[in-house]
Order: C-alpha cells, then structure tokens, then sequence
C-alpha cells in the first residue's frame, strides 16, 4: 500500500503539531512580561537568524515600508535591543544589529527551544535515538540542498 507523499507530509505535520502540544511549549518568561509589539519581535527574529542588516532589507524581509520599520527599530534602539550604524562604504545607509541586550534576549529563545527538544529526546533508546539523529541529518540535507538551489 504505497501512501501519497502529500497524505504523509501532512500527517508528520499533524504529529509535529501534537508534540508541540503534547510538550506544552513555553516562552521565556522576559517575552511574556515584555511590551514588545510583534513587529518589534519579528525585527529581533530577523536580526537574530540574519545578522546586521539594512534598513530596507528589514523592510522587505518583514513586508512593510521602510517608514513603518524605522519607527520599530526607533523604538527597539530605545529599548537598547537594537543598535544603529551607518554603513562604512555609504553612509547614507543605516544597518541595524542586535545589541548585547536584544542578543541575550533572543539566544534565551533558541536555548530554551533546544531544552524543549533535549525534553523531547529524553527518554528514548540508544536505536531511537539513532533514528533520530539520522532524520535529523537528512532533514538538513534537504534544507541545504534547497537554500544552494535557490
């Protein structure tokens, strides 16, 4: 009985969205308490996975004006998540990073997501746990493959 590979996608998606469940994620507590609009988090999400960046890339990464952005970051540089330069070779260029402060907050997610997974693995067999890992290696294969393609 060989299945569609839509019907299999969208079961391990069903089963990824059970185990997120199941594993009742939680956020650090700083993003609970915290007035960050979700603009603002989508700017220290982008920074975070991508690095400095201009202005107008920020803009079109997160699909908005590049005046809607400027009053984020303005707020962000406020808050000192976000620190502003002006690109050495134009400067009329801005680039945006994160500062110390936004790098702690956001690296405070990704640990907290692999305590999450290290939960998730805990408790299997050494031939699960194998199974796992080779998944895991063919997934990236996959992601690799289809960044170097694009």
């Amino acid at each position: 009985m060989k299945q569609n590979s839509k019907v299999i996608v969208h079961h391990i998606l069903k089963l990824s969205n059970d185990i997120f469940r199941a594993i009742k994620f939680s956020m650090p507590p700083v993003w609970l308490t915290s007035d960050m609009t979700l603009a603002q988090l989508r700017v220290l999400l982008l920074l975070h996975t991508e690095g400095a960046s201009r202005m107008s890339v920020i803009a079109s990464s997160i699909g908005t004006t590049l005046s809607t952005v400027t009053g984020t970051v303005d707020i962000l540089v406020k808050k000192e998540m976000v620190v502003r330069r002006n690109d050495p070779q134009d400067r009329r260029l801005v680039i945006c990073d994160l500062s110390a402060k936004g790098q702690e907050m956001m690296s405070s997610m990704w640990t907290l997501g692999q305590q999450q997974l290290e939960r998730l693995l805990d408790g299997l067999s050494i031939e699960e746990l194998q199974k796992a890992d080779e998944i895991a290696e063919i997934l990236l294969r996959n992601v690799k493959s289809s960044t170097d393609s694009a």
